[in-house]
């Protein structure tokens, strides 16, 4: 998770990033952008291989205004990113959703979801610059528990040389949000069937040990926060 300093910035609306509906549920306000991502786990990486459409779920981080996503090195879509220098990069589309509220109404038509999501256009590069690689990866670790990049061995050469990551600029962004009840049409306010909306909230358990850890190991406070 990115410890950088939000702003009150918004991206630039582009062809790609007005919804064609619902417009007004759609934000390019950065903090936004920035919290719907941070608390998200898994991204959707989108692009095209051999003339046909991918999407792959994977890891993510962020640090400031770019994205980082992990791989190894004999991933295809990795390779194709290339460094950014002999090759010009991987057209991507990435996105994160989380889902807040089951939206349930009279009519089957009007039933939905409370959510927020993020799309994300642009090219992505390998990472090939070792500083930028290590930060890269601090960044993916500490997305999934801020703090435990500095609570775990960093990864040695063998494996360094295993990983890939590639970056993504956040350029072309936008957040789509909705809130709140159904959205019953007048005449069916009568009908006897139950509206409204069922809340969703993810949460942790207590954290376990594995087997083979030395009791004198103790549960780390970030872990003990959650």
């Amino acid at each position: 998770m990115s410890t950088t300093t939000e702003t009150t910035e918004t991206y630039e609306a582009t062809d790609r990033t007005v919804p064609t509906r619902s417009r007004h549920r759609a934000s390019y306000d950065k903090d936004l952008v920035h919290s719907i991502l941070d608390e998200a786990y898994v991204c959707h990486l989108g692009f095209v291989r051999d003339g046909a459409p991918v999407v792959l779920p994977t890891l993510f981080g962020r640090v400031g205004e770019r994205l980082y996503v992990h791989g190894s090195t004999g991933s295809r879509p990795l390779r194709a990113a290339g460094d950014g220098v002999a090759s010009p990069g991987l057209p991507v589309c990435l996105t994160v959703t989380h889902v807040d509220g089951l939206v349930l109404a009279r009519s089957a038509f009007h039933h939905s979801l409370n959510y927020r999501s993020v799309v994300v256009h642009g090219t992505a590069h390998q990472v090939t610059d070792p500083e930028e690689l290590r930060t890269a990866l601090d960044a993916l670790v500490d997305h999934v528990v801020p703090g435990r990049s500095a609570d775990s061995r960093p990864g040695n050469a063998k494996e360094l040389a295993a990983t890939a990551v590639i970056r993504l600029d956040l350029d072309e962004v936008s957040a789509k949000v909705r809130t709140g009840g159904p959205n019953d049409d007048p005449e069916d306010l009568g009908l006897p069937y139950w509206s409204g909306v069922v809340p969703v909230r993810g949460g942790y358990g207590t954290p376990v040990p594995s087997e083979d850890l030395d009791p004198s190991v103790a549960l780390p406070g970030y872990l003990a926060a959650l």
